[in-house]
């Protein structure tokens, strides 16, 4: 059984690994950006999520897609800390989701 350093850093690949397949959908998928913006700038409006963090979000999201997949793809502290926060929450089926958990879960 994993105990809680263990947990934390299964949760810290996973949403990593999410985050990796948001990057990679990108070109593919513009309307996730435009969503991901659209759920930052709500955030804004209602308060519904610190101010921090969806001040960050907006301006990683204002940038160049580029940019933006390599900050969904970095794995510092401070992309850590905004991918407990995700714009990006819900834009993958179960299905994807699920995959990605085994994936991670099988990794060493």
């Amino acid at each position: 059984m994993l105990g809680p350093a263990s947990d934390h850093e299964l949760a810290e690949k996973r949403s990593l690994a999410y985050h990796g397949e948001i990057a990679t959908r990108l070109a593919g998928d513009p309307d996730l950006l435009v969503r991901a913006r659209s759920r930052v700038e709500s955030w804004l409006s209602s308060a519904a999520v610190a101010r921090f963090y969806a001040e960050q979000w907006r301006d990683i999201l204002a940038r160049p897609q580029a940019e933006i997949q390599l900050a969904l793809l970095d794995a510092r502290e401070p992309m850590r800390m905004l991918r407990q926060v995700s714009p990006f929450a819900g834009a993958l089926s179960p299905r994807d989701r699920w995959r990605i958990w085994r994936t991670v879960r099988a990794t060493p």
